[in-house]
């Protein structure tokens, strides 16, 4: 590793030279930029930015960013994106006029992937994942969060999260582990829904834990899926393996999914399509964070979640892609904060902090990640020319990012 000065920048955007925690309320909307600018690199850390008239002399690599941008990288905090095979044919059937919550009662959406990924090799979900993670990387992802769930049987979450483990070890992506084995209850469980829910408990949550796979434990808390009185189990058993919160609701009803995540202390509620006063006002009285996915919401043609309304009311909000096969085929940032502008009638400065300061805190990785700052580990984009931050969003159909780096190191 080598140092990286990065010089003529046009503007750096995201920042920090005070402590800086989660940004909420009107602060969304508040960027720190700086203009003819540059950035210094050493190893995998950011040691020194600021104005040009005060550049250093020199470095190992020297990258010209005349007329370009350079931002933090973003923070993904909730993808599965290891998984066996695309779900295309559903999406025509929801072409043709069927809905989610009926294709999955038929045995597609989360059955049919768990079907075809325990019949794939632990190798095999390793490349099509290694592509995908690369894919987004060069989107100008840096850290990132991925789920199991696609296994529903002992042996498949357990193979699930071993990829992700081997992620870990061959990128320089930043990965957080969330074991998901409660995404749907298997087809062999429905008549005895606690026997799924006893082998979770007493079986999947230890064999996880023992080997140490999963930083956090998600649960599908949902209409069809899992109610809050599963859901409230499955969160304490897995608390004491010390596996923290992170969970799904709230995306096809109101379903206490956001209370009982909070009365778990869940690092993040996600989805939130549906959510009403009564969960708001919960979230503003807790430490958690409020996630909201509007590529999920834009491919299933669902209600987005009121991000707009959260943020006026004083809530922060992180923001994720859901990239998976069925309700979220795409971990493409730039165009997700297209999505949260033109659909949740967001700001570009608030989408953008929703995905790096604030996302790396759904990753609790704030401290380390999602801002320009001294000592922060150098995961920076460098754009192609463009003139500011807004026209990223405005030119929704181009690629915008040029360059990524990596932990101090060009991708």
């Amino acid at each position: 590793m080598s140092s990286i000065l990065i010089k003529n920048i046009k503007t750096i955007y995201g920042m920090q030279t005070q402590p800086l925690s989660f940004k909420k309320g009107a602060a969304m909307s508040v960027v720190d930029t700086l203009n003819n600018a540059f950035i210094l690199t050493d190893k995998d850390k950011i040691v020194d930015f600021g104005p040009m008239n005060v550049v250093p002399e020199r470095a190992d690599e020297i990258i010209d960013a005349t007329d370009r941008l350079v931002l933090p990288c973003w923070c993904d905090s909730h993808t599965h994106i290891v998984y066996a095979a695309p779900r295309e044919g559903e999406y025509v059937d929801r072409l043709r006029g069927a809905t989610y919550e009926e294709i999955a009662h038929n045995g597609g959406g989360i059955l049919n992937s768990a079907r075809k990924l325990q019949e794939t090799s632990e190798y095999d979900l390793y490349v099509s994942a290694k592509a995908r993670l690369d894919e987004v990387i060069a989107y100008g992802t840096g850290a990132i969060e991925i789920k199991s769930g696609y296994g529903l049987t002992t042996d498949s979450e357990l193979k699930m999260l071993r990829v992700i483990r081997k992620l870990k070890e061959n990128s320089q992506a930043t990965i957080k582990a969330s074991f998901l084995g409660a995404h749907a209850i298997p087809t062999q469980y429905k008549g005895n829904r606690q026997a799924y829910i006893d082998l979770i408990i007493h079986e999947m949550i230890p064999r996880v834990a023992d080997e140490g796979l999963a930083d956090y434990c998600d649960v599908f808390c949902d209409k069809g899926f899992y109610t809050v009185e599963e859901t409230d189990q499955i969160l304490k058993a897995a608390s004491k393996y010390g596996l923290k919160a992170k969970i799904h609701a709230n995306e096809l009803a109101i379903s206490g999914g956001v209370q009982v995540g909070i009365s778990n202390h869940a690092v993040s509620v996600d989805h939130l399509e549906a959510i009403g006063k009564e969960e708001i006002e919960a979230l503003k009285q807790s430490d958690t964070i409020p996630t909201v996915l509007p590529s999920c919401s834009f491919f299933l043609n669902i209600h987005y979640a009121p991000a707009r309304r959260m943020i006026d009311e004083g809530l922060g909000i992180a923001m994720a892609t859901d990239y998976n096969p069925g309700s979220s085929p795409s971990g493409n940032i730039p165009l997700l904060l297209a999505f949260a502008c033109n659909n949740m009638r967001l700001l570009p400065l608030e989408a953008f902090n929703a995905v790096t300061i604030n996302g790396a805190c759904a990753l609790e990785l704030g401290d380390s990640h999602g801002s320009i700052a001294r000592g922060k580990v150098a995961n920076l984009i460098i754009t192609k020319p463009i003139p500011s931050l807004e026209y990223m969003v405005y030119a929704f159909g181009s690629r915008h990012v040029d360059k990524v780096i990596l932990r101090g190191m060009l991708q």
